[in-house]
């Protein structure tokens, strides 16, 4: 019974509910050869000294040194894993000509499975070494290279979940990046859920195929009709882009006479195991239409900022019961960093609530209740991701993985200013939120399985 993997003691904070915090101050957290959470004990049960006397001479007992807590791993949703190449670059032009100048070029270069691998594995790295234990990634058209990102999420411990892009409309895509047609497109992408599937097998953290038409602009009805089929008969995720921007927006409407949310369920791809990016410009319909298929959003708030031409309700439509994780958007969004990304999801929802505009009248110049906490957007980060694709992660509990992230306060190059022994917890964690840079992050797990560390 008291057979633990790793034994660790320090103080977590985890999200117990969307504006909640549970703060477990000194526990020890009993770790199973699985990597999951098997037992939370608090200093006043009475294992505690008795697990303390039986481990803390041992190698798999882990102490955390003063100015030092746990964060729960980090879920991105939303990861471009090819366009870490071209991260901080022409974010101030139009979606469509960032598309079309930049992106669609670069990503064609990903038939070189030798530039793929460089760019894969400095991507999988950096995003670990930011906190992020479990990233939902889109990577190119190109089958073989796909396959090699799951395969280096595997190799450096990050649970992956990867789709290989589908851009199968010759009208829609320029000739030198798209599929050579439906068929193929749809035949390439079963390939790769297979090849994924038996990859999982030996992979301890977990690696998933993820669906993925890039969005409905750039696909036939045909090819978004057989993924929605392919989703079903393999039990696969699915990810794209759901009313981004007034552009994309509003072509699916001249295309199909509806907006993206009912377009897309229309194909089979709104249902329990989907995410969908940024989803800003849903009305009350889509709204239902997510909350009914259990389909989640993938909040980017930094590339929101960029390329959305609107401040997501986002407080709202978590309110509907739409499950709601954040997503860094790389490189739509430039930062690789959830931290970022939590500080950003704050400011805009602050920015909707009081409005922009300062020629308009106080009272008419925001939209209401659309506020959100510190709290609720670790909450996205963390539980809410893990929720958005069902799985036990993104909290610190029994019966959930151990991902976290070690976080050092006392860096010399990034101290978080604390200075009084007595600061209340919450306080502290607030700052770690506002503060931390990836010099504090000391060490990263997933699973139960040291995948970073920063000496």
């Amino acid at each position: 019974m008291l057979n633990y993997s790793h034994l660790f003691r320090g103080t977590a904070f985890s999200s117990k509910s969307p504006k909640n915090l549970s703060i477990l101050e000194d526990h020890l957290f009993c770790i199973n050869e699985d990597g999951m959470i098997e037992k939370i004990v608090a200093p006043t049960d009475e294992e505690y000294q008795l697990l303390l006397n039986m481990y803390k001479d041992k190698n798999n007992f882990h102490q955390l040194s003063e100015g030092q807590y746990f964060l729960p791993g980090f879920v991105d949703l939303h990861v471009h894993a090819p366009q870490w190449a071209q991260s901080g670059t022409a974010l101030d032009i139009p979606l469509f000509d960032w598309l079309n100048t930049y992106t669609f070029p670069i990503e064609s270069k990903f038939s070189d499975l030798v530039f793929a691998k460089e760019v894969y594995e400095d991507v999988v790295s950096t995003l670990l070494a930011n906190g992020t234990t479990t990233a939902l990634y889109f990577a190119t058209v190109h089958k073989e290279a796909s396959v090699l990102l799951a395969e280096i999420c595997a190799e450096r411990g990050q649970r992956g979940l990867v789709g290989k892009v589908v851009m199968d409309d010759p009208e829609q895509t320029p000739v030198y990046y798209r599929d050579a047609d439906t068929k193929t497109a749809l035949k390439d992408t079963e390939e790769f859920i297979l090849a994924v599937k038996e990859l999982a097998k030996s992979v301890k953290q977990g690696v998933y195929p993820v669906v993925t038409p890039r969005f409905i602009p750039s696909c036939t009805s045909e090819g978004l009709q057989g993924l929605g089929e392919l989703a079903a008969k393999h039990d696969t995720y699915i990810q794209s882009h759901c009313s981004e921007s007034d552009w994309a927006h509003h072509y699916v409407q001249q295309q199909y006479g509806k907006n993206d949310a009912f377009a897309l369920h229309d194909f089979g791809l709104l249902r329990e195991k989907s995410v969908m990016a940024h989803c800003n410009f849903l009305d009350e319909e889509d709204a239902d239409l997510f909350a009914k298929t259990g389909t989640a959003i993938s909040h980017c708030p930094i590339s929101n900022a960029y390329f959305a031409n609107s401040v997501i309700p986002i407080a709202h439509f978590h309110k509907k019961g739409i499950e709601v994780g954040l997503g860094s958007d790389i490189s739509g969004g430039f930062s690789p960093s959830l931290f970022d990304n939590i500080r950003q999801a704050v400011m805009s929802s602050r920015m909707l609530e009081d409005g922009v505009n300062p020629a308009l009248p106080a009272d008419d110049r925001g939209l209401p209740n659309a506020r959100i906490t510190v709290d609720e957007a670790f909450y996205f980060a963390t539980a809410g991701g893990g929720e958005s694709l069902s799985l036990p992660i993104g909290r610190l509990a029994e019966n959930y993985v151990w991902d976290v992230q070690v976080i050092d306060t006392l860096v010399p190059s990034a101290r978080i200013p604390l200075y009084d022994r007595n600061e209340h917890l919450h306080d502290i964690f607030q700052k770690i939120l506002y503060l931390a840079r990836p010099e504090n992050i000391r060490e990263v797990w997933v699973q139960g399985e040291k995948v970073h560390s920063r000496e």
